[in-house]
């Protein structure tokens, strides 16, 4: 059945948010894979970290002035602030690559910023797919899909981190990437939130 009452502006604004995130993804992963100009492409993974911060903020004050929303008031807050989180993560490794003035990312701390473009993508077709829950299986392909894809970042993540550990004689480039690798993987886990909590709103309405 589909979502009663009808709020477009919530899908809208969830939808304007997803995207971002998505804007977020390419941004990190176009400066972790082309390591060049580095504090430029840092500052426009800010901006959108901005937008984001605007978006979120909007669609909070809508919550707060709407007395009956079209799915659980706490599902559109929690969905929210895990997006928000997604890129606060990425800007926040911007951040520490550009004041950390580290060396080029290898393979697996690359593929880890892939992984979150990808799984960007596919919350971004979930949430899309909210606005009509008559095609709920689609909806929870593409959380299966961003499950499927933290399994990987997982497994790219304790790779990085092996070879970080046992391969490096930098105490200080060590510290550093550790705490980068650690927040590329912490982004993935949050898009595996937004998938889960996505999953239980089509539990409940579909």
């Amino acid at each position: 059945m589909g979502l009663i009452p009808r709020e477009d502006r919530f899908f809208f604004y969830l939808e304007k948010i997803s995207e971002n995130v998505v804007e977020g993804g390419k941004a990190l992963y176009d400066l972790m894979v082309n390591f060049e100009n580095v504090p430029e492409k840092a500052k426009k993974v800010l901006e959108i970290e901005h937008e984001g911060d605007i978006l979120t903020h909007e669609i909070v004050d809508l919550l707060n002035r709407t007395f009956i929303t079209p799915i659980d008031r706490e599902d559109i807050h929690e969905l929210v602030q895990r997006l928000d989180d997604i890129v606060d993560l990425s800007e926040e490794v911007a951040d520490r690559i550009v004041m950390c003035k580290v060396c080029a990312p290898d393979a697996n701390s690359i593929k880890l910023a892939e992984i979150i473009l990808a799984a960007s993508e596919e919350i971004r077709k979930a949430i899309k797919g909210l606005k009509n829950l008559k095609r709920s299986r689609r909806i929870l392909d593409h959380c299966i899909e961003i499950n499927r894809l933290e399994n990987e970042g997982d497994r790219h993540f304790r790779e990085a981190l092996s070879i970080l550990l046992n391969e490096n004689s930098d105490a200080v480039r060590l510290i550093k990437w550790k705490e980068i690798i650690e927040k590329l993987e912490s982004a993935i886990d949050k898009c595996e939130d937004v998938a889960n909590i996505i999953q239980s709103v089509v539990v409940k309405y579909a």
